[in-house]
């Protein structure tokens, strides 16, 4: 099957340079509407859904191939390939920061930069890293997730969204993680969860640029100075916006934020 049907692949815009958009967990390219018009004018816009989420095909899922961030990462080179993409910027939210990066390395050439939207290269604590959580607390955020899927998405959403004084955007949040596939969304979250990609940060060697929220339940700001202090040639930008999901709350922010690194 082609990447670009099984990923569900939209482009939009006229630029000789293409700038791929990439989801986070539980959430679809959708997520990414009041950001990537912005860049229409100058770019070619690509958009996609990672297998398992939006208008991808669920038939696709394969508990192997994606048991790794790599198996994504491999679908964004493939995507890649069939669109003939070379120096594209790539912009990834949440762990699709980590799966731009591992594209990166995979496919030299494809992409000239990376956008880091909240990146964590792991979430669990580890001797004098803090990635914000406990292993026995992403054990038991897993374990409640497998359980009731429908009652996790309710519990979390509001709580990575942020914002409370806005419950319309946890509400967003909410009804995307309920409408992924529950089997899959539980091994996507297993496999974002635990992963660990800190030992590849130092192998970017493109212009990366973070923007990481003042707060941000999901990845904290060390996270954010983790990853720029790591990663050779990047920029960090500290936005205003606070919750996991600026993409959302303050896409004028994230937009401004881009245009002066793009």
């Amino acid at each position: 099957m082609s990447a670009v049907v099984r990923n569900n692949v939209h482009t939009a815009g006229a630029g000789q340079t293409a700038m791929v958009f990439a989801h986070g967990f539980g959430c679809d390219q959708n997520m990414w509407r009041h950001v990537s018009p912005a860049f229409e004018d100058k770019f070619r816009v690509v958009l996609f859904d990672h297998v398992g989420a939006g208008g991808s095909d669920l038939k696709a899922y394969d508990p192997a191939k994606y048991s790794t961030l790599h198996g994504y990462a491999e679908d964004v080179v493939e995507i890649g390939n069939e669109l003939g993409l070379k120096d594209a910027v790539f912009v990834g939210h949440s762990v699709s920061a980590m799966i731009g990066l591992l594209a990166s390395l995979k496919a030299r050439g494809m992409f000239k930069s990376l956008v880091m939207v909240g990146p964590s290269p792991r979430y669990i604590d580890d001797d004098d890293y803090v990635g914000g959580f406990k292993e026995q607390q992403i054990a038991e955020l897993l374990d409640f997730l497998a359980d009731n899927h429908m009652g996790w998405s309710t519990a979390m959403a509001p709580v990575i969204m942020g914002n409370a004084d806005r419950p319309d955007l946890g509400a967003e949040l909410t009804n995307s993680f309920c409408r992924t596939d529950p089997d899959i969304a539980k091994e996507f979250a297993r496999v974002t969860f635990n992963s660990d990609n800190r030992a590849d940060l130092a192998k970017v060697t493109i212009p990366t640029l973070i923007l990481q929220c003042s707060e941000d339940v999901i990845a904290p700001i060390a996270v954010g100075e983790y990853v720029h202090k790591q990663i050779p040639n990047s920029e960090l930008v500290i936005l205003k916006a606070t919750g996991h999901c600026p993409n959302l709350s303050a896409p004028e922010e994230v937009v401004s934020a881009m245009r002066g690194f793009v």
